[in-house]
């Protein structure tokens, strides 16, 4: 493949930021593609050049595969990079890349599509020896459900084939809740992926989320670079990561380290990616949950402790180059973490707070790293995810990141619109957190609530 001179990039916010760094310490032009509400954005800034992909509304805009790719085109792009969210997970983008001999800055169509379909990946991934939680196939009616989820043994989980994201997920506690559940999931994944297809999964309350990051190029060189633990979410949206996964006996760690390569290679796997698995606190057995065929959010944690540009090498692979770094190259030091700073109130249950930010004052120092769209007078859109920012500290050992993370976030200042920061702060104090004692489920089943007495 010839080289990569100009990339398409088609998200917006901090990760078309991320994005367009990358470019430019790698001496390639970049083009951002940002909707109308998006064109006086800090990306539309920072890039070589910006053009409108359509109006506010993501649907009519940064979801558009066409749109994107001619927008690709009329520029002289050579690549697309779809960082997360968005179109980054849509296998039709990069099969339509590869038609109009654009470079897809991402996996091949077909292991986006295979790990997509999350009943398909169970198989394959099952087939390679790799333990997966306890589920059915496809129930096609809530007769088979009931008989599917009776024997697996309630609590279940009732899932999307084609989800991900932690969409399309509702735990279903007996068989009563079965038909209701049912409908409403059925209904909810047509809409959401065009797929109503639903399974069910052994629920498992006492887990932590842990995930290996994954490179792989072109020549079938795969290796990891470590894993993160991302058990603090909240509805299944990650709040705060971190790595190396604390709380781990070495020989569990590189056994998880070494599934999540086997799978990657199993596929044949091209690019950055990431294998999620769930780990039962009980028993101490780890199950695959599916893989993200994109970049992460968190992605990072992971940069810190590693020195590795994830962005860079995703870009090496899609010129068809070969990694810059073997396994034994990847070197792990100190520990970071990284907090998810959203535009929400947490006194009110987590409403969404657009608005004008009059202030805006990024932490600085030691350790410390915010990557962020952000700036003073800068306007947060209702039409988008409402993250503002991710703050990310190093350390020594997970103590002094934890210290400089809370540090960071008690001198990051902003005025105009509320945040979860004092919730972030009030998670960092747990004696649970610091002694590791919290799974998937501890925000919402113990910590919110505590919260809202404080």
């Amino acid at each position: 493949m010839s080289p990569i001179s100009k990339i398409f990039i088609a998200n917006r916010g901090e990760i078309a930021l991320r994005i367009i760094r990358a470019c430019r310490e790698l001496g390639i032009e970049s083009v951002v593609g940002v909707s109308e509400a998006d064109q006086d954005s800090l990306p539309a800034k920072m890039a070589d050049r910006a053009v409108c992909i359509g109006p506010a509304r993501a649907q009519e805009s940064y979801l558009k595969v066409e749109t994107i790719v001619c927008a690709a085109l009329g520029t002289g792009a050579d690549a697309i990079h779809p960082g997360y969210g968005f179109l980054a997970e849509q296998p039709d983008l990069s099969r339509i890349c590869k038609e109009h001999g654009l470079a897809f800055i991402g996996p091949p169509e077909k292991c986006i599509k295979e790990m997509g379909n999350k009943l398909l990946a169970r198989k394959m991934v099952s087939d390679q020896g790799v333990p997966v939680i306890p589920g059915s196939g496809n129930v096609r009616n809530v007769t088979e459900a009931v008989e599917a989820a009776s024997e697996i043994g309630f609590p279940v989980i009732m899932k999307a084939a084609a989800g991900g994201g932690g969409r399309g997920i509702k735990i279903v506690r007996n068989a009563g809740e079965l038909q209701e559940v049912f409908d409403t999931s059925s209904a909810e994944a047509r809409v959401a992926f065009g797929d109503d297809a639903l399974y069910i999964e052994k629920y498992i309350p006492l887990a932590r989320h842990i995930e290996v990051q994954i490179l792989a190029d072109q020549m079938g060189n795969v290796i990891h670079l470590g894993e993160r633990d991302c058990s603090l979410q909240r509805r299944y949206q990650k709040m705060i990561e971190e790595a190396p996964a604390p709380f781990l006996s070495e020989d569990l760690r590189q056994e998880i380290r070494r599934a999540g390569v086997s799978i990657a290679r199993s596929i044949g796997y091209q690019s950055a990616g990431t294998v999620e698995f769930i780990l039962d606190k009980k028993t101490n057995k780890f199950y695959f949950l599916e893989m993200n065929t994109r970049i992460q959010v968190e992605h990072p944690v992971t940069e810190m402790i590693t020195g590795i540009d994830i962005v860079q090498e995703q870009i090496r692979v899609a010129a068809g180059r070969p990694l810059s770094l073997s396994q034994e190259n990847v070197t792990l030091a100190g520990h970071a973490i990284e907090c998810r700073l959203t535009a929400e109130d947490p006194e009110r249950n987590f409403l969404p707070m657009p608005g004008r930010l009059l202030d805006w004052e990024c932490p600085e120092g030691e350790g410390i790293r915010v990557d962020t769209h952000c700036f003073p007078g800068y306007s947060v859109p209702p039409f988008y995810d409402s993250l503002l920012a991710k703050v990310i500290t190093k350390g020594e050992d997970r103590e002094e990141a934890v210290q400089r993370m809370k540090h960071a976030l008690g001198n990051f200042v902003v005025r105009g619109i509320h945040t979860v920061i004092p919730f972030l702060l009030f998670v960092l104090n747990r004696e649970e957190y610091r002694n590791g004692d919290v799974h998937t489920n501890w925000m919402e089943s113990v910590l919110e609530q505590a919260y809202s007495r404080k």
